[in-house]
């Protein structure tokens, strides 16, 4: 039975500066992952795992590609109360600014929740990788009779400051919370975490930003107007007011904030025994169910790659690198610990000859490439040599942006034959 005491609220994030040139044409929750799926379909799947299956997904830049994601997607019987709708950020006569944060979010889009019967509001991030069965969360919230409940994660001294970190007493009480602290603060803010937990040294719990929030609290706090944000004002502000509590999550979750942790969560796929496992049946991620032919692949040497459907492949080597729906890759090529994220279409003989198209979509012949993310559509020929790495200094380019030694192919560029990044 679905679970019709819950409402989930999806929050899509800011403009993604920390993730262009991928949110260059596409918001946050639309970044494709793992070869074939996209950001937002985390949350969404974790709910219909959990049989919550009302979602709202509030975004405010380039939601199109996520409108037409969603909508290719998520169709549900037309006699179920389930659906998936996006609300972008929008102007009205008594509001006419964006989304100034999380909260002020929530607030713009509050009238539409509530033309819907829940008692409780699941608000969620769209730009976490992890798997939760998120009715442990709202049944600890209803047996703990909290008003707001927080997932919190267990971090070592080393991450803590870049989270927001709470101090709970033995009963899982939120008795206080501070913004990203510094290293000498923390000896004080450690809380009661499971022994396996302590063994790792992740003695501090972090906020995970996911929230289940009591229907009339939320009508109440959303009439404050001063607050636009969850994390650095509604939560703090609630501690010591309210009953909040904490739900520990144990289990993998990494937040996708920049493109280093974006490539490494990618990259992390093709571990033998990969965190985030996407081959559990209880725990399924869905995503658009794109027709595609099997993948092909000629005399490649493969080592801990992950492939998509659709692909055409002829490289001499593949190595710790996804590769994503309707890659080619030519002859004699070498790719290792990249993200390709794939093609939208195939190109037609006629299309090439007719257009006059010199260098194909995908990855041409006899290229080096090595840390790179290749985005959607790009084009590279052949005798490149792009070498990513520390020795590489944070530039942007028409087509290609380098940061942290990782370097980004923009989405639909192209790269011509011979050309060198090393």
């Amino acid at each position: 039975m679905m679970n019709e005491k819950v409402l989930s609220i999806i929050l899509g994030g800011g403009q993604g500066s920390r993730l262009y040139p991928l949110t260059a044409a596409r918001s946050k929750p639309a970044v494709p992952i793992a070869g074939k799926y996209r950001l937002v379909d985390i949350p969404i799947s974790n709910c219909i795992n959990s049989n919550i299956k009302r979602m709202f997904v509030l975004t405010q830049f380039n939601s199109a590609s996520l409108n037409k994601h969603i909508k290719n997607t998520y169709h549900f019987s037309f006699f179920s109360a389930a659906f998936v709708d996006v609300l972008a950020a929008e102007q009205t006569p008594d509001n006419e600014t964006w989304f100034q944060g999380t909260a002020d979010a929530v607030r713009q889009s509050m009238h539409h929740f509530l033309l819907h019967d829940f008692e409780y509001a699941l608000i969620l991030s769209g730009d976490q990788l992890y798997h939760m069965n998120y009715n442990d969360m709202v049944q600890k919230h209803i047996d703990s009779k909290a008003d707001i409940t927080i997932g919190t994660v267990p971090v070592k001294a080393k991450e803590a400051p870049a989270f927001g970190i709470l101090k709970t007493d033995d009963e899982d009480n939120i008795t206080s919370f501070i913004e990203k602290p510094s290293a000498d603060l923390l000896p004080e803010w450690t809380s009661p975490v499971s022994e396996e937990m302590k063994s790792e040294g992740r003695n501090h719990l972090g906020s995970m930003g996911i929230y289940v929030f009591n229907r009339e609290l939320l009508i109440e706090l959303m009439k404050d107007e001063s607050t636009v944000d969850f994390g650095k004002e509604i939560i703090p502000q609630s501690i010591g007011k309210r009953k909040v509590t904490s739900y520990q999550f144990e289990g993998y979750w990494t937040d996708i904030g920049n493109i280093e942790s974006f490539f490494e969560a990618n990259i992390g796929l093709t571990d033998d025994i990969p965190k985030f496992n996407l081959y559990d049946m209880n725990q399924r991620v869905y995503t658009n169910a794109r027709i595609l032919p099997t993948s092909k692949i000629s005399e490649t040497e493969f080592k801990k790659t992950v492939i998509a459907e659709g692909c055409i492949i002829h490289a001499k080597k593949i190595e710790s690198s996804v590769i994503g729906v309707r890659s080619r890759i030519g002859k004699g090529s070498v790719v290792t610990n990249t993200y390709m994220m794939g093609n939208d279409y195939y190109e037609s003989l006629e299309e090439i000859e007719k257009n006059k198209i010199e260098i194909l979509a995908g990855i041409g012949e006899n290229c080096i490439i090595n840390k790179v993310i290749i985005d959607k559509n790009c084009r590279v020929g052949d005798n490149v040599t792009i070498n990513g790495g520390n020795h590489l200094e944070d530039t942007e380019t028409d087509t290609y942006v380098i940061k942290e030694g990782i370097v980004v192919i923009k989405k639909g560029a192209v790269i011509p034959s011979g050309y060198v990044i090393e």
